[in-house]
């Protein structure tokens, strides 16, 4: 977790960028005059901006950017003006986690705007707005997105040298049958019971629960996930507590210091997000401490309260994807494992297709897709290799599909960039083993497939060239890939990691 790779330093810029960007909202707010709780609600939203908008090219983030108030400063006044009436003020908070976890059906833009709305009701409730300073928290939220807006596009434009990877397309599905449908349900569920309990426990820091339970569904969408993702969050929670203790409580809200340490907690969140959810916890949990402390309301006892409200959020959110509408970790890893296959079946297709003088055919894009999609891959398996899992045989099967994915991946990388030399060439034994790996593709995809499929690799296996050519020693390598993940994919009934 400490030395994870960071290629080109695009996770050490983007830290370095959110915390400028972040720094530069704080500071024109305070320029601009605005009270320390507006300048509390513009560094949070423009965190959101940098942290949430993750659309595939630089044109759609700038948009969905632009799109952040309409769905964000409508809740921010429903949330002060409610503030006060709490049966209401209750259910329009459910009303938005409901809404939010539905729009991300629309990918990465409704992922965005679900967030933003969610978040800028939340901050009413940490900071305690109300109506009379609503004209200068939508000032600070306008100032804020403007300037993570000229640092992201303008100052520090990183996706124009590296574009960001596109987002794998969603599993489709329709009514309840949608994960997204079953998820919004969920949520909103385990936030009306985090709600009622974090209120048994304290009126005014009830919040926590909901926003525990809330992020715990965030980037998830097996019930496995969503275990998994609770007890990393408990976890990062306990530990920031602990930090909090002995970092945030002594300083006492001084300025300069708690500054500084928000500014380190705000580059921990972004350059620990993309590999350890418990690290990016512990950073947010700190950061909130230090927070407190400069509105003055820090001390041990509310430590503790964030504790418990936390433990209350993970708890309500495990419940409600094992007993309501759940999307077992089974399913998803059918789906996305089927979709890498496919994803292999593809790559090939389109390198043949180019060895044999198709200059329209690309399998680049095919292998770069190939690559979100064994992350997704990853994420789903996760509870299954998870060092706590109970499930021995599982996880072992599990960690050889991944294994396997991951060595077809590199192969399919080298049949790419062969296929884009001009000097490579093509013979019919290449066709022949590419229509191989295709039939093993189609018998692991396919119960209907699976004999004829069967038939036909092992009738041609025979004439499989040696090495020599590189793409044919490539074609070659998948074939056996493929052949060895047959075993570990279709497991007996009662082993359920991907068939049954």
């Amino acid at each position: 977790m400490f030395v994870a790779p960071d290629p080109g330093h695009v996770r050490m810029k983007n830290s370095l960028r959110a915390v400028m960007g972040i720094a530069l909202a704080v500071a024109l707010a305070e320029l601009a005059g605005l009270s320390l709780t507006a300048s509390i609600t513009g560094g949070l939203a423009a965190l959101l901006a940098l942290f949430t908008v993750m659309d595939s090219t630089v044109r759609a983030q700038a948009v969905t950017t632009l799109l952040l108030p309409a769905a964000g400063l409508p809740v921010l006044a429903l949330a002060t003006a409610l503030h006060d009436i709490t049966l209401l003020r209750d259910v329009a908070f459910l009303a938005v986690v409901f809404c939010g976890v539905y729009a991300r059906r629309w990918g990465p833009r409704g992922h965005a705007l679900g967030i933003f709305a969610f978040m800028n009701f939340f901050t009413t409730q940490f900071l305690h707005a109300v109506p009379g300073q609503l004209p200068e928290l939508y000032a600070a939220v306008g100032i804020a997105l403007a300037a993570a807006g000229a640092v992201r596009f303008l100052l520090w434009p990183l996706e124009r040298r590296t574009p960001p990877p596109a987002a794998p397309a969603p599993l489709p599905g329709s009514g309840l049958s949608r994960v997204t449908t079953r998820q919004a349900i969920q949520a909103a569920a385990a936030c009306a019971v985090a709600l009622a309990i974090g209120q048994v426990l304290s009126e005014d820091r009830w919040y926590w629960a909901v926003g525990t339970t809330w992020w715990i569904f965030v980037n998830t969408v097996s019930r496995g996930e969503t275990l998994v993702r609770g007890f990393r969050r408990v976890l990062g929670t306990v530990i920031g507590i602990a930090v909090g203790m002995v970092v945030a409580i002594p300083l006492d809200g001084a300025v300069l210091p708690t500054a500084a340490l928000v500014a380190l907690c705000v580059f921990g969140i972004f350059y620990t997000a993309p590999v350890s959810y418990s690290w990016m916890m512990l950073a947010v949990t700190v950061m909130a401490g230090l927070l407190y402390g400069l509105l003055g309301v820090l001390d041990p006892a509310l430590l503790v309260l964030r504790l418990e409200e936390t433990a209350v959020g993970a708890v309500c959110a495990a419940l409600a994807v094992l007993l309501i509408l759940p999307v077992t970790t089974h399913a998803i890893n059918d789906a996305w494992i089927q979709r890498a296959l496919q994803g292999v079946r593809s790559a090939t297709s389109a390198s043949l297709r180019r060895l044999s003088g198709d200059e329209g055919a690309d399998p680049t894009p095919h292998a770069a897709e190939l690559e979100l999609l064994l992350g997704r891959v990853r994420l789903s398996l996760a509870p299954l290799v998870h060092p706590l899992s109970p499930f021995r045989g599982r996880k072992a099967r599990a960690r050889r599909v991944l294994a396997l994915l991951d060595e077809c991946a590199d192969e399919v990388r080298g049949l790419a960039a062969v296929a884009a030399d001009p000097a490579a060439s093509h013979d019919a034994r290449l066709a022949a083993a590419c229509w191989r790996v295709e039939a093993a593709v189609e018998r692991l995809t396919s119960p209907q497939g699976a004999g004829e499929a069967g038939e036909r690799v092992a009738a041609d296996g025979a004439a499989a060239p040696a090495a020599g050519q590189a793409a044919l020693g490539h074609v070659s390598g998948l074939e056996k890939l493929l052949a060895a993940l047959d075993e570990p994919l279709r497991t007996p009934p009662g082993s359920l990691l991907v068939r049954s």
